[in-house]
């Protein structure tokens, strides 16, 4: 076997086995059960409680924990947009990297704040130390609120009627401290012995082999650099994020960030099962979610191993692959794995160039974060999910003549409406936003790499990526300007709030409905027939709502080659 597919096979393997225990240690830690590292937080949150005045025992309905998540998430945004405006007035500046433009910290800050990591900078020049400490700070709070939303879905269906679904700071608090920040340590300590930098010194000056001066970044990477895989953030502390040798130096912290970035999203997955005791169902969307990922992962790995036809034509040797935009020391099979597990998770870190990318390895790209549910982002790639088996379990009541149900709770008009708003919310936004940047080209033209069909792409995958909360780019793309960073700071935030607040309002309304034991009518929703509906119904929104696009960008540009 190719060692390289090995090597894949192995990361993907081992993100599985390790994501089984976890996941049941995450379900201990929002059931409120001793941890072993209970000794460790439990002081400091007391401290945390006690200096902020908030009851973390204080029970609230889905519509206070929502309230408080925008809230906070308003300070966050307002602390940053003050930081990055000012910064190159403000201490840790060695390098003496200007402040901001508003426009730009408007995008940047929402960006973090959204978990998206949008970024239409490169870090070596647009942000000062403190700048990537409060980004840093961003990716851990942004994480730590998507998985304080999802534990309102576990509540919800955990008990049989209730509108206590928890505290919101108690879960937030927990997820960052309990389960981020110790996993990120560990990360951390792997990419300091593999020579990721760890100081508050500038740019230092080296002589090349030619005899030049050049001079290299440094800065306190490995402290940004874990939160961004494990939070599934995907900030680069450098311009070209995980391609550069300093943010993912070797083979090892190659594999080390793969499984870094797929073992939470995997975990609550197992978490969800354990916590409410239904380890079947957990199993069943696992088994659609990751049906779904290596439908779209092998044939990427595949293209990029065969190489571009293209180039092939001109006698050029493409045994290594399509190579284009990839780094040598990692290769092909390895960056056609990183670019669907990044997008598919909504990392969006990037260990090659997207832009680069086979013109199907593309179009699968854009699919994963056009799906937005196969795995998904900390939280809410379950809160995405849990739409789709809303929609599927009222199709499937329908086709049965009974009222639908999930769980003990039926799904009646108001939340089938919720969960269709939210579904063809996604496609408007990517749809529209890509409609208008084609639309206004004294816009947009001049900030594209590429005409033709890889131009269309750009855009689409430009607000694909806004849309997705996933942050990775076809960067032939220049983005730093007003309209893009306005534009898309606007998809962000529709894109990331409205998704949370619309399946916990959901399970908010069936978490107050009367609990109805299962019986021989009942439709089973943790066997493989109602996993395929649920991955039926993902595929049908899916191409009904994006092939029209993907046929005049990646598909077009296909068959160009040939």
């Amino acid at each position: 076997m190719n060692t390289e597919i090995l090597g894949i096979i192995v990361m993907f393997s081992l993100s599985v086995l390790l994501a089984i225990p976890f996941g049941k240690y995450i379900a201990k830690v929002y059931g409120g059960e001793k941890t072993l590292l209970d000794p460790i937080f439990n002081p400091f949150e007391r401290l945390f409680y006690k200096v902020s005045g908030i009851n973390s025992q204080t029970e609230m309905n889905w519509k206070q924990q929502m309230v408080a998540l925008l809230t906070i998430n308003m300070v966050w945004f307002l602390l940053g947009m003050l930081i990055l405006m000012t910064q190159g007035s403000l201490p840790l500046n060695p390098d003496k990297n200007p402040s901001m433009s508003a426009y730009l910290a408007f995008n940047t800050v929402i960006s973090f704040v959204v978990n998206c990591n949008l970024q239409h900078y490169s870090g070596e020049t647009g942000l000062s130390y403190i700048g990537q400490y409060w980004l840093m700070f961003l990716q851990f709070v942004s994480a730590g609120t998507g998985m304080a939303a999802a534990v309102v879905l576990f509540r919800a269906f955990r008990d049989k009627s209730t509108a206590d679904l928890g505290n919101f700071y108690n879960h937030f608090v927990k997820s960052c401290t309990r389960i981020l920040l110790p996993v990120s340590l560990i990360v951390a300590v792997v990419l300091l012995f593999e020579g990721t930098p760890m100081t508050f010194e500038g740019k230092d000056s080296i002589t090349t082999l030619e005899g030049d001066v050049q001079e290299v970044s440094r800065g306190p990477a490995a402290a940004f650099i874990p939160i961004k895989h494990v939070g599934t953030n995907g900030g680069g502390f450098y311009g070209v994020n995980s391609a550069h040798p300093f943010e993912n130096p070797s083979y090892l912290t190659n594999m080390v960030e793969m499984v870094a970035q797929l073992i939470v999203p995997l975990a609550m997955v197992f978490a969800f099962g354990y916590f409410i005791c239904r380890r079947k169902l957990s199993w069943m969307i696992f088994s659609v979610m990751t049906v779904g990922f290596l439908m779209l992962t092998i044939p990427n790995i595949n293209m990029e191993m065969n190489g571009n036809p293209a180039i092939a034509q001109m006698g050029i040797d493409n045994t290594l692959g399509a190579m284009e935009g990839k780094e040598s020391r990692l290769g092909a099979p390895a960056s056609g794995f990183w670019s669907i597990v990044t997008t598919v998770i909504s990392t969006g870190s990037v260990n090659s160039m997207h832009d680069s990318s086979m013109p199907l390895s593309g179009m699968n790209e854009l699919l994963a974060m056009m799906i937005n549910a196969f795995y998904g982002g900390v939280g809410v790639g379950m809160l995405n999910f849990f739409v789709f088996v809303i929609l599927a379990v009222f199709i499937s009541g329908l086709m049965v003549g009974r009222t639908p149900e999930f769980l003990g709770k039926k799904v009646e008009a108001r939340e089938m409406k919720i969960a269709m708003v939210i579904a063809l919310l996604h496609p408007f936004l990517i749809l529209v936003g890509t409609a208008l940047s084609a639309a206004l080209p004294q816009y947009t033209m001049e900030t594209l790499n590429n005409p033709s069909f890889h131009g269309l792409s750009e855009m689409l995958y430009e607000n694909t990526s806004s849309a997705a909360n996933n942050g990775s780019g076809f960067e032939g793309l220049g983005d730093d300007t007003i309209w893009w960073n306005i534009s898309t700071g606007f998809i962000l935030i529709l894109g990331r709030f409205l998704p949370i607040i619309g399946p916990i309002a959901i399970a908010g309304l069936l978490a107050q409905k009367r609990y109805i034991p299962e019986g021989d009518g009942t439709l089973k929703t943790d066997t493989a027939t109602f996993g395929l509906m649920v991955f039926a119904v993902i595929a049908i929104v899916a191409a009904l709502a994006f092939f029209p696009v993907l046929t005049l960008g990646p598909i077009a540009e296909y068959f160009s080659l040939y």
